[in-house]
């Protein structure tokens, strides 16, 4: 049989595409909020300003749009004070020296070290010698038109932000709680693999499984304080903030208790890892603990779910599941050791504090 030609190597087409695409698509209302504040924009500059083609409006209301309305007014001022600065040295640049291609050359430069001397963002930093540079090109020297450019500028922000602001203004509370409430059903589902783990003897396999999903927790705690942090910044400036804060403060408050868990149960988990026994599973104080740690494992989902019940709109639990054992905290007293074992001391009073301190966390 005839050996098969060596396949051509895969050209990284698909990693160039994954470079320039976005993992899902922007809200559509996005896009629709974007188009209603450049149309908005474009013709109020017409009718304020008499200028037959408000580019400068236009680009400033496509730009400030954006997913939050803290984040459109930021925006907006430093596109307005870049738009302002470069104007400024573009006009000064050509009623002195005229429009030649070595004057805007030179203004790009002078415009880079001006923004690097006043430190300015990297948004307004960019603005300045690209708004010096339509300036020179479109015609520094037309009577009024770099006052005419910054009164678009600040006419094309100020749609962007009222449009950002008065049509559903952005909240973003789901993603924020959805990533609180992973968080929390992961940690659960690290202290019940642990509790298993000492329950029975187990390989190195699923030891080591056990600590890679333990240090896992750190990212999932990273994108959840991130996603708190993005709804958190979603309420400043917006109209709906005040009957939304209490579910955002909610969540954060029961983030800060998850992030001490996170810490505590890693280290758990790696202390179980490193000193394992399987001779473990028939200490009766082991298996005390194994048994909090399935306690501490229902009750951290049940923080969680209380905290979902505590949200506007939920409704709450039916009245006839009020007494079901799911919904009664399951940690009681803490262990008890009278005589350690001489075998295994060093991991029981390591996992003893540990549970101690993660008790104290989830009861509060």
């Amino acid at each position: 049989m005839r050996p098969l030609p060596p396949r051509p190597p895969r050209l990284p087409g698909g990693a160039v595409v994954s470079r320039i695409r976005q993992s899902k698509r922007t809200p559509l209302l996005q896009v629709v909020k974007t188009s209603v504040a450049v149309i908005a924009a474009w013709f109020a500059s017409i009718a304020l300003l008499q200028q037959p083609l408000p580019i400068f409006a236009a680009i400033a209301a496509l730009l400030v749009v954006l997913p939050s309305v803290n984040q459109s007014f930021v925006r907006g001022l430093e596109r307005s004070v870049g738009v302002m600065a470069g104007v400024l040295i573009a006009y000064a640049a050509g009623v002195l020296f005229g429009d030649s291609t070595w004057i805007v050359l030179v203004i790009v430069v002078v415009s880079l070290l001006v923004a690097w001397a006043f430190r300015l963002t990297p948004s307004s930093a960019n603005q300045v010698p690209i708004s010096a540079m339509l300036v020179l090109a479109i015609g520094a020297q037309t009577p009024d038109y770099a006052l005419d450019r910054v009164l678009e500028t600040i006419i094309g922000a100020a749609i962007a932000l009222a449009v950002n602001a008065l049509i559903v203004p952005p909240v973003l509370l789901a993603p924020a709680h959805l990533a609180v409430g992973r968080l929390a059903r992961d940690i659960a589902a690290v202290l019940d693999e642990t509790a298993a783990v000492l329950a029975e003897p187990v390989d190195a396999d699923r030891l080591a499984a056990g600590l890679e999903n333990a240090r896992a927790l750190r990212a999932t705690q990273a994108r959840a304080s991130s996603a708190v942090t993005a709804g958190v910044e979603s309420l400043q400036l917006n109209p709906r903030a005040s009957r939304n804060r209490s579910v955002l403060e909610a969540d954060g408050d029961l983030l800060d208790r998850l992030t001490v868990l996170v810490n505590r149960v890693v280290g758990m988990v790696r202390s179980v890892h490193d000193n394992y026994d399987p001779a473990l599973a028939d200490d009766p104080v082991v298996q005390s603990i194994a048994e909090d740690l399935r306690r501490a494992a229902h009750d951290v989902r049940l923080l969680a779910r209380t905290t979902e019940e505590a949200r506007p709109g939920t409704g709450g639990r039916p009245a006839s599941s009020a007494s079901s054992p799911e919904d009664s905290p399951a940690l009681t007293a803490p262990v008890q050791v009278m005589l350690p074992d001489p075998d295994n001391w060093v991991l029981v009073g390591s996992l003893l504090e540990d549970l101690r301190r993660v008790r104290e966390e989830i009861i509060g």
